[in-house]
């Protein structure tokens, strides 16, 4: 299992995340996205759409129906009912489906940065677990130590 800790500091999740999904969805691999606000998802929802024509990503809300052809499913809870294999958790509160993920997005800001060096650190003592840290530098990511 991966676990990669974005720590978002000039851009919200729904900025970060279309990034994030294009190149999952790229690779032919699914994506659930996961918050426990609904205002949040739906933020989300405008940014994957938002994109552009050529760069627009198919989604859909869990609830909705057809939850399992959707290639990117937004949810309030990890489970993955479009069959995803990568799991993005947009609002900083971590969480973890009945069967892990083989790659996780840990999206959080300045106002869940204790509580994800909580999962930091309770992550590195499990094994089988790789995690790495990402920070915006500018325009950019950048891998921290």
């Amino acid at each position: 299992m991966r676990v990669d800790f974005y720590q978002l500091s000039r851009d919200p999740a729904e900025a970060a995340l279309p990034l994030i999904a294009r190149k999952v969805v790229s690779d032919g691999s699914r994506l659930l996205v996961v918050s426990g606000d609904p205002q949040q998802r739906e933020r989300i929802s405008r940014a994957l759409w938002s994109l552009g024509p050529e760069t627009f990503l198919a989604h859909g809300q869990a609830g909705e129906g057809h939850e399992e052809r959707q290639p990117i499913l937004l949810s309030e809870t990890p489970e993955p009912a479009n069959g995803a294999t990568f799991l993005a958790i947009a609002d900083g509160r971590w969480r973890e489906g009945a069967s892990p993920f083989a790659r996780t997005f840990f999206l959080f800001d300045d106002e869940t940065v204790q509580h994800a060096r909580q999962v930091w650190r309770d992550l590195r003592a499990r094994e089988g677990v790789e995690h790495f840290y990402w920070k915006q530098d500018g325009g950019r990511w950048v891998q921290a130590g």
